[in-house]
Formats: C-alpha cells, sequence, structure tokens
C-alpha cells in the first residue's frame, strides 16, 4: 500500500467529465490534489504530481468527489464546497483564503483584495494571487471566481483564461 510520511494512505481516481478528465487525489481528511478537466486521463494524472506517486488506485473511495464533479463539469448546479479539502499541509493565509474562496457563490467573482481581508491580511492582495496561484483543488476551491480589482480576469492555471471564462459563463446561466 502507498502511505505518505506520516502512514497515511492516500488513494486517486481519474474519471471523464463532459468538460474532460479530472483526477483527484485524496487522503481520510479530504481531497489533498485535483486537476483541472483535462484532454486525457494521462494529461490529468501527470497534474496531481507528486501525490499520485504515493497514492494508490481506489475509485471506490471517491464516488462522491467524482459524481459532484462530473455534475459540476456538465453545467448542472452543485456545490463542491460540500466536498471535503484537506488543507494540513498549507500556510494559514493560503488556507484562510482557499477557505474563503469557497465561500464566493457560483456565476459571481470577488476581488483578490476582498479575498486578502477575509484571509486576514487586507494588505495582503498580491499573497491572495499567490494562494491561488498555488491552489492544488482545482474546482473545489473555486480560484476561476477571483479577478482582479479592476474585473479583469487575469491569470488562470495551465488552462488558461478560456476555461476560466468558461467556467464563469457556464455558472451563470445555471
Amino acid at each position: 500500500m502507498a502511505k505518505t510520511d506520516s502512514n497515511e494512505q492516500l488513494t486517486y481516481d481519474v474519471f471523464d467529465t463532459d468538460m474532460g478528465w479530472v483526477a483527484i487525489v485524496g487522503s481520510d481528511h479530504g481531497i489533498v490534489r485535483t486537476s483541472l478537466p483535462e484532454p486525457s486521463p494521462e494529461s490529468a494524472l501527470d497534474f496531481v504530481q507528486p501525490e499520485i506517486n504515493k497514492a494508490v488506485h481506489a475509485p471506490e473511495d471517491h464516488v462522491e468527489t467524482r459524481n459532484l464533479m462530473i455534475g459540476y463539469c456538465a453545467g448542472e448546479p452543485v456545490d463542491l464546497a460540500l466536498v471535503p479539502i484537506d488543507t494540513r499541509k498549507t500556510t494559514r493565509f493560503f488556507k484562510d483564503a482557499w477557505e474563503a474562496c469557497r465561500s464566493i457563490p457560483a456565476g459571481e467573482t470577488r476581488s483578490y483584495a476582498w479575498l486578502a481581508e477575509q484571509a486576514g491580511n487586507v494588505k495582503a492582495a498580491r499573497g491572495a494571487g499567490q494562494a491561488m496561484a498555488h491552489n492544488k483543488l482545482a474546482l473545489l476551491v473555486p480560484c476561476h471566481r477571483v479577478v482582479s480589482s479592476s474585473g479583469d480576469l487575469g491569470g488562470f492555471g495551465g488552462a488558461g483564461l478560456p476555461l476560466k471564462s468558461r467556467l464563469l459563463m457556464m455558472e451563470s446561466t445555471r
């Protein structure tokens, strides 16, 4: 069995959605890493490095998360904030920023300054941007809902602005 340094079991699943293949890696405490929708299972699995190297394939451990993510990618009004996430190995500020990001309603956006304020440091808008840039929980921490103070979309992971725009449009038309 694959174990983490603390003898904790990591498991993973990779599955097809209407938007592409998604990979997830989880622990007993929640999901630790996800991919954005990717064109192939291999590219989705590459996206969840290095955690995937310590995980065993156990789709049965992720049925509920898989079903919610498939529904979300199909445009259903799914609340992915219901999925437990494991943030034990991140900084307090990133954890707070990710939790604040999860509170943004689907189809709405907030600024990096708002996110910084919610995470406890009104002057840390750039830090909030870094928290989103280092988000290992794509879709579960919906960083596509965070934009610049001017309303510009800003950056967005490997899939770029077209996916960010597509996700926002999908959410706002539900």
